[in-house]
């Protein structure tokens, strides 16, 4: 059994592109990601999946692992697995990464990611083999991310496993306004840490109605019958999605150096 963390990174964003080599305290943001990753100790290896050379280049003449993958890939889930394959026949001669691998999916703008959330998604599977896939959430604290459908909701089963994610504001207080005090309102963090055999299932899947209607890829595992575990942290992270928030990581790790 092998872990790797597997860092999507694409040239192309409406909002800021370019924004992999956007400079972050004097380093491009993807290696930023690279580096933070790298001190997560469940991780045996950490590679960058793009599909463009420059983020490539950004990320080897660092000392870091890059491979190519296509552009036209139907989801930032295809593209962990397709890259995990390149780097298995490039770096091991393997044909494909093995069933009892786990892989995991942290995103390309989450240069501020805890390490040590990484270990606890990689250990939660590690350590318990019902769980197909582990995601992590964070306590919800206002009204406006309640409603806000940029805002992914989950609800949790007694066990710690996801029943359903939605952009709508779930569960719904029927009654009432909603207690954010009480744990209950969390919001999906986008990283995620798969099985492998369950990662070869779900790309050989195509996308089904409840992924489409919410665009949450996450559905598709669900609607699979796979057990996803919740792994709950207080930090919900700081993306760059934009130039602005560019100079806002780059002050919070110029105060930390």
């Amino acid at each position: 059994m092998k872990t790797y963390g597997i860092i999507p990174s694409r040239y192309c964003s409406t909002r800021f592109p370019g924004k992999p080599l956007a400079d972050i305290a004097g380093k491009p943001l993807v290696w930023r990601v690279v580096e933070a990753a790298q001190k997560a100790a469940a991780l045996d290896a950490v590679v960058v999946a793009t599909d463009d050379e420059r983020i490539a280049a950004a990320v080897r003449e660092r000392g870091g692992s890059a491979v190519m993958t296509p552009s036209a890939l139907p989801s930032g889930t295809d593209r962990i697995a397709c890259a995990a394959r390149i780097w298995a026949a490039e770096t091991l001669g393997e044909s494909d990464f093995a069933d009892d691998d786990i892989l995991v999916n942290i995103q390309g703008d989450e240069p501020l990611i805890d390490p040590a959330l990484i270990d606890q998604l990689a250990l939660t599977l590690k350590l318990d083999k019902k769980w197909d896939m582990a995601t992590a959430v964070s306590p919800l604290a206002s009204a406006q991310d309640y409603a806000a459908k940029s805002v992914v909701k989950v609800v949790t089963a007694r066990d710690g496993a996801a029943m359903y994610f939605s952009r709508a504001p779930i569960p719904f207080p029927r009654d009432a306004e909603p207690d954010f005090a009480g744990g209950l309102y969390v919001r999906h963090l986008g990283i995620y840490a798969y099985r492998g055999a369950f990662l070869k299932k779900y790309i050989a899947e195509p996308p089904c109605a409840l992924e489409e209607t919410e665009k949450l890829e996450q559905l598709r595992a669900l609607w699979m019958g796979a057990k996803i575990a919740i792994v709950r942290t207080r930090d919900e992270g700081v993306g760059v999605d934009t130039p602005e928030d560019a100079v806002r990581v780059s002050a919070i790790l110029a105060k930390r150096s």
